[in-house]
Order: structure tokens, then sequence, then C-alpha cells
């Protein structure tokens, strides 16, 4: 496993400029681990890939061969942070294609989510695709009354329990919630389901590397072991409080540096689609995190080359509101040499020899250039691959800067009361009891 690496020469940032937070972020940096073991605080990530529980883990695995061996499809019902870090993982590791092949040649169970949203076409499509196929589900929720994933299970309970009878279908429903407390914890204990904890100081976002992630990636024939490595390489690296040798709060002090220079979007960039829902779980943990009292920088991201042809001209020329952060995997996992044709009516002759990652490399950096001189300032993140051992690190690294970024701006990283005002104007219009003069 090779560090990753981070460059801001194309910020113009000066060293002197990062330097300058060097007592703010080691007072921070400080702050963070003496409150890491204070349950009432949500830092219990922090040293997650130290103190994670062992006993959990190893029945995860025992759990994950179960749902291996019985079942051709798990249905893993959640939303936000109880479904974006594994989905971040299975899409990362696999190929996009993973559930379109047959199921006598597949290695592992096809995973599909539900619960992420209300629309019907999408349960009845999900349904369909399951077909007479075996299942198991995993349903995660703190509570078990958010109202997507709980409509979301309750839909897939019945589903399960018609198809096989009650009694089978308890030992086919895994349940990730409290420990101790609400709905779906009661339910599992009536019902007798297998139940695995999503420890009450991690919070949904930062909730990956739990049972809340590593089940469902587990049963995809991911390596957890590895994952946890990965994450604990991280965590032993950016153990360090002095800003000189952090790469992780650089990066967190460079983007709050272009934040007070007017550059409040930040684009994270990929040239890879498999890297698609990390972008997807990095904008819900930065903007759930740091988009509090009227600041934070807002999240977006684009996908390269695809998004230059959509979205290139408006980060060229648009409001310069704008600053990228870029993922640069520097091995592809195969690849393919651009061969010679007679006719060469596309003129791609030139290219003959080339590899098509290191085509991809060429528009990257050229993309870079323009944007940079385009007043889009550039951060580039690295990794030598995209494997289990480097993206545990990248998702420890992002957690981490993102804490300590939001702490910078004057926020508290780890709440979100803004997503409540939403639910309650939903409660009302349909009717929930209590709701109806909210």
């Amino acid at each position: 496993m090779s560090d990753l690496k981070i460059e801001l020469k194309n910020t113009n940032i000066e060293d002197k400029e990062i330097m300058a937070y060097k007592d703010q972020v080691a007072k921070i940096h400080k702050e963070l681990y003496l409150n890491a073991d204070d349950e009432e605080e949500f830092l219990g990530w922090l040293k997650l890939p130290t103190d994670y529980d062992k006993e959990e883990f190893a029945r995860i695995k025992k759990v994950a061969e179960k749902v291996k061996n019985d079942s051709d499809v798990l249905v893993v019902i959640g939303i936000g942070g109880s479904y974006l870090g594994a989905r971040v993982v299975i899409e990362a590791m696999n190929s996009p294609f993973v559930n379109s092949i047959p199921d006598d040649k597949a290695r592992n169970p096809k995973i599909v989510f539900v619960g992420n949203n209300l629309n019907p076409d999408y349960i009845n499509d999900v349904i369909n695709f399951i077909g007479d196929r075996d299942l198991s589900i995993n349903v995660i929720s703190k509570s078990g009354t958010t109202t997507e994933p709980a409509i979301a299970f309750r839909i897939f309970r019945e589903f399960l329990e018609n198809k096989y009878g009650l009694a089978e279908a308890r030992s086919r429903i895994y349940v990730t919630t409290d420990k101790e407390k609400g709905a779906l914890k009661k339910l599992s204990e009536t019902e007798g389901y297998e139940t695995f904890v999503i420890p009450d100081n991690v919070g949904g976002r930062y909730s990956v590397l739990t049972a809340v992630g590593l089940l469902p990636i587990a049963v995809a024939g991911i390596n957890i072991d590895k994952l946890m490595l990965g994450a604990l390489y991280a965590q032993n690296k950016y153990a360090d409080d002095n800003l000189k040798y952090n790469d992780c709060y650089k990066y967190a002090v460079a983007r709050n540096i272009l934040y007070t220079r007017k550059k409040n979007i930040e684009l994270l960039v990929d040239y890879d689609p498999r890297l698609h829902y990390f972008i997807e779980w990095w904008k819900q943990l930065y903007g759930e995190s740091e988009g509090k009292n009227l600041k934070g920088i807002f999240p977006a991201g684009v996908e390269f080359t695809t998004d230059l042809h959509s979205m290139g001209q408006y980060i060229q020329e648009g409001k310069r509101t704008l600053f990228e952060t870029v993922l640069n995997i520097e091995k592809s996992r195969t690849d393919i040499i651009i061969k010679n044709d007679e006719d060469n009516l596309d003129g791609l002759n030139y290219l003959v020899g080339k590899t098509l990652d290191y085509v991809n490399k060429k528009a990257m950096e050229a993309t870079i250039e323009a944007h940079v001189d385009g007043d889009v300032p550039n951060i580039l993140i690295s990794m030598e691959k995209l494997d289990e051992e480097n993206l545990g690190q990248l998702i420890y690294f992002f957690e981490l800067a993102c804490a300590m970024s939001g702490k910078i701006l004057g926020v508290n990283p780890f709440n979100q009361p803004g997503v409540e005002a939403y639910k309650k104007n939903m409660f009302r219009l349909l009717g929930k009891p209590g709701y109806e003069n909210k």
C-alpha cells in the first residue's frame, strides 16, 4: 500500500498561508482526540480502524458467507449514510455490470439498494429484477422510523414472508440498528432477527467502516480486512497534529483558504466511472457536515471526461466561484492499446501504440491546465491503484479532513439539524398524527 499524495501547486496558495493555520489545527486535533472516547460525542469513527468490535466483525464475515450460500440477491435497505458508504466500496471494487452476470456464473450475490427514494417505479423494478431468485434483506436504520427505508422494509418484508413463510423469512432478514432502543431494535427482538450495531457515537455519514457498510460489502465478496487495514494505515498516518507533516489537514486548510477567496463550490472530480458513488458519499459527508449557519462550501461532483462535454463550458468560463479536487488513480486495472487503422478516417493513427489509460491521463493533465488557467484552482489527490486498502485509506482521509475543515469553518461537523425541516412539512401533508398544525 502506498501513501495518498496531495498536490496544492495549482491552488495559488503559498506554504506560509497554509502554515498560518498551524496552531489552530493543532488545537482542533487535540480536542478531537481528547473527545474521541466520549460516548456523547460523534467521534467514534476517529479510532474505529483500531477499536472496532472484533467479535461483531467476525460475525459479519460469517453471515456474509451464509448469504452467499443461500441467496442470489441481497436487498440493502437504507438511505443517506446507511447505504452510500457500502455502495461506494461495492461499486468501486466491482465491474459496473456485475449485476448483469448470469446467476450460475456469478461468484457473489447481486446487491440492490432500496429505501433510498420513494419512487414506486423503482421499487417495482427491483421486485421484477429479483423475480424468482433467492434473496436476503439487510435493513439499516438507527431508529427504524425514517420514512423511506421504513416503507421499503415493510414492502420487502411482506415480499419475503410471502415467498418463504414467516420462519424462513426471519432467517433471511439481517438488521443493523441501535444496540438498545428504537422501533427496529424492538421488532428485531420480537421476530428474532440477527442484528448488528450502529454505534451510538458514529453518525450515519461516518459509518461505512461499521456493520452499516461492512455487511453488504462482505456479501459482495470484497475483502473487508484489507479495507480496514487501509483505514488503519490512514489513522496512523494522519495522527500527527503538526500541519507541516499532515496532508489530510493541509487539504482541510486549503479548501478553507479558497473559501475565504469566494471559492464556495468544490467539485470532486474523477476520471474513473467506478468512483461515481464515492462522489455521492463525499457530497453527503461534506454537505451535511459543513452546510450550517449560512456557511459552507457547496459540494458537487463531475465525472470526466464525460462531463467535459456537458459541464465543461461552465467550469471553464462560468462564474468564478469554483475549485476542483481531482481524484487520480495512477494505474488502471486493465488497459487497451490503440491499434493502427489503414484508412485512418477518424484521424486517430497518431495515437497508435499508446494505451487508453495514457490518453485518459493526458486528458486529465490538459483539463487541469485549462481550468487553472481559467481561474479554477485545483487540488490533486493521487493513489497508486483502486483497491480495498487504498479505498479504506481514502475514506478515512476524507472523514478526518471533513472534521477538521468543519471545525476551522466554525460549525459542528457532526450534526444535521436542517434535514428535519422538510420532514415536518411532509408529515403534515401526509396527515401523520401530531403534525396537523406544524
